[in-house]
């Protein structure tokens, strides 16, 4: 399994989704990269719709339908309806689950 976290320089939420995937893997193999993310081309090329973004095998498991790519900040929704710098354990934890159960795609 391949985890990117994206970011803009110096965002202050990369370090709290990080420590959060850390958690939500408990141990499960993960290669976790981070990728500072400079310009509005390469946030393009990534699907970053905001930072921090977390793609969990090139897929954004938290995408909000019809979001442009964005350097802006990014807040998640948590279970009680506040809103925080990165998704809770819980949630990630249930997108690196169902990551798990997806398909592979063949290497090209």
């Amino acid at each position: 399994m391949r985890i990117e976290v994206l970011t803009v320089p110096d965002c202050p939420n990369g370090p709290l989704l990080v420590e959060r995937i850390t958690a939500a893997l408990a141990g499960r193999d993960a290669e976790v990269k981070h990728v500072e993310v400079p310009d509005e081309a390469t946030a393009a090329t990534y699907g970053m719709a905001g930072s921090p973004t977390v793609l969990v095998d090139g897929v954004d498991p938290f995408a909000v339908p019809g979001a442009r790519p964005s350097l802006s900040c990014r807040l998640y929704r948590a279970p009680d309806g506040t809103a925080e710098g990165a998704p809770d354990e819980a949630a990630l934890r249930q997108a690196v689950e169902a990551a798990g159960r997806r398909p592979r795609r063949a290497a090209s």
